[in-house]
């Protein structure tokens, strides 16, 4: 992976072989991209917590307040998390 503006991304070898070049990575179940964003991560973290969530909604009959708020908190907002404080909304619209 090449970071920065001016790189000249450069080809590495490894012993006889050369290393190569990707755009995103994930190390210890974080995903980053060459920008240095983790949106990817974001972007999965909600998809397994819409997941769970689906599960929910179609195995339990009964959908208490209580019920639904103790597996969220249980279940879904681990999800989201776990990973997420890298997150920066500097992004968001006014």
């Amino acid at each position: 992976m090449h970071f920065g503006f001016n790189n000249n991304e450069s080809s590495y070898v490894l012993g006889t072989s050369t290393l190569c070049t990707v755009d995103e990575e994930r190390d210890l179940g974080v995903i980053i991209d060459k920008t240095l964003k983790s949106s990817k991560q974001c972007v999965k973290a909600a998809g397994a917590a819409n997941a769970v969530l689906s599960m929910i909604k179609r195995t339990f009959l009964c959908q208490s307040k209580e019920l639904i708020l103790q597996l969220y908190k249980t279940l879904i907002r681990l999800k989201l998390a776990y990973c997420i404080q890298a997150w920066r909304p500097y992004f968001k619209k006014i």
